[in-house]
């Protein structure tokens, strides 16, 4: 399977910006699309499970070393996604490095546009099924996201977090 995507991605000119190990197992319905600009970027030994969408939107998208992209998450690139090695993410997560802009109540919000800080999930982190991760945030090393948590800031070394938004449940050390 993974060679098959290979060849194609190789023969795509829409979709040059697209660098996936060889040793990367990509499953049925994984949408790889750098079709509006930016890259993306798997490294070795990761897998893409079933139904994983990446879309660049002109940003960035590296997922590093081992690690687990689970069935049905979304990872947009807009402001730049980083990913560390041997992260898990569970299914049906969204992480997405965009927020619209609201603040002028004259201008529909479609019009105002976005910001674009980025994200960052450094090594060895876990995120549950069914989390929301937002612009701006840092999740970093050793850290874990329970399930279903929104997480709208950043998030300590060795910390659990969980809820709507995301707060300390405890820490690992």
């Amino acid at each position: 399977m993974v060679r098959k995507l290979l060849n194609f991605l190789s023969k795509s000119r829409k979709n040059i910006n697209i660098k996936v190990d060889s040793s990367v197992r990509i499953y049925p319905n994984v949408v790889l699309d750098a079709d509006h600009g930016g890259s993306i970027t798997v490294g070795a030994k990761s897998e893409l499970l079933h139904g994983v969408i990446l879309m660049t939107y002109g940003g960035n998208i590296k997922i590093g070393e081992n690690c687990s992209i689970n069935p049905y998450t979304v990872l947009y690139g807009h402001g730049n996604l980083t990913i560390g090695n041997n992260v898990l993410i569970a299914g049906h997560v969204l992480i997405i490095p965009a927020n619209h802009k609201f603040d002028d109540l004259s201008v529909p919000i479609n019009q105002q546009g976005e910001t674009r800080k980025g994200i960052v999930i450094e090594d060895n982190v876990w995120i549950g099924s069914g989390c929301r991760i937002l612009d701006g945030v840092v999740i970093r090393s050793g850290a874990i996201i329970a399930a279903g948590a929104v997480v709208n800031r950043d998030v300590a070394s060795d910390t659990i977090v969980g809820g709507v938004p995301a707060r300390i449940i405890k820490t690992r050390k």
